[in-house]
């Protein structure tokens, strides 16, 4: 009996009253579509959705089996999958501006405010880093070559052309990039530092907190230092040596140290979208590397500053900045 492969689960948002369209492409033996592009001209040429299937791809708006973005320039597959919302309701607007930090006909590295998710997940679609860019910079394909949590701000890598997505995520997945974070959580006197921290971190599906695994092989190191104190507070550089999901916001909370303005740990509080108060105080300072196109050596820097050090009067009041 024959066996038909079953469809993948769509990786959209889940939007009441709205649901995903998912398309298989069809095979192609001829050749006739060199890449995604060319075949969803033909197959809404003359049609209504021409426009808007062109304005989804250029607006990061269709996805491929696992969430990925596709663009259409990516190459025909047949039997694949991609999914694509026809309407979406309106998600609130991020108020914060992206910063370009770095720019060439390669790479881009942009210095991404709290709240803003780096790609389309759960509710978040169109206020994304990638669908803004894309749009903003006139960059319609535009990739990830690494994910930065939404309410983490600082530095996110992106490819330009999809020919070079392969080597800059490879630059994260073989661990040949340093990455260096400061965070701003309590201080305690009696806690050793710097030093090294160890744990088995699983993030199940669904569940908002990752949590840590106790006697199970370590598959999370993250290096803490405290470079200055004031009042009570501290100033942490975090050095991740592993890229765990929430992994330097478990290692902090699991020291005593949970970091300032975090709504998951130790407590889930589940604030809404657009409550922009008290950011949590984790930046993603430093990418240091080789490019694997260029060759060229980068130490890129983000320019922003964590709010409750510099102003913690206008961070408690709720006073949100740029």
């Amino acid at each position: 009996m024959k066996r038909h492969k079953r469809a993948p689960d769509s990786p959209l948002p889940q939007i009441a009253g709205i649901d995903p369209v998912r398309l298989r492409l069809p095979g192609d033996p001829q050749g006739t579509w060199p890449d995604l592009g060319t075949w969803l001209t033909a197959r809404y040429a003359g049609t209504r959705g021409a426009e808007s299937m062109a304005h989804l791809l250029a607006t990061g708006r269709v996805l491929g089996a696992g969430g990925r973005v596709l663009s259409a320039r990516d190459p025909y597959e047949p039997g694949s999958y991609l999914f694509f919302h026809r309407d979406m309701p309106p998600e609130p607007r991020v108020p914060f501006p992206i910063r370009v930090v770095h720019r060439d006909g390669h790479l881009l590295v942009v210095d991404k405010p709290h709240f803003l998710a780096t790609t389309p997940r759960g509710s978040h679609v169109f206020q994304t880093a990638l669908a803004r860019l894309r749009e903003e910079l006139d960059l319609p394909e535009l990739s990830p070559a690494h994910r930065l949590d939404r309410l983490t701000a600082g530095l996110v890598m992106f490819s330009i052309r999809p020919e070079d997505r392969g080597a800059y995520q490879t630059l994260f997945q073989e661990r040949r990039i340093r990455k260096e974070y400061e965070a701003l959580a309590p201080l305690d006197p009696g806690l050793d530092l710097p030093r090294t921290v160890r744990s088995h971190i699983e993030k199940l599906r669904g569940v908002i907190a990752a949590a840590e695994v106790p006697d199970a092989e370590p598959n999370a190191e993250s290096v803490v230092e405290l470079v200055e104190s004031r009042g009570g507070l501290g100033r942490y550089r975090l050095t991740p040596h592993t890229g765990r999901t929430h992994q330097l916001r478990v290692h902090m909370n699991s020291l005593g140290l949970p970091i300032l303005g975090d709504p998951v740990y130790p407590q889930v509080t589940d604030p809404a979208p657009d409550d922009y108060r008290r950011p949590l105080q984790l930046l993603a300072k430093v990418l240091e590397f080789t490019d694997p196109v260029t060759g060229a050596a980068h130490r890129l820097e983000s320019g922003r500053t964590l709010q409750a050090w510099h102003d913690p009067d206008a961070w408690e009041a709720g006073q949100a900045e740029d």
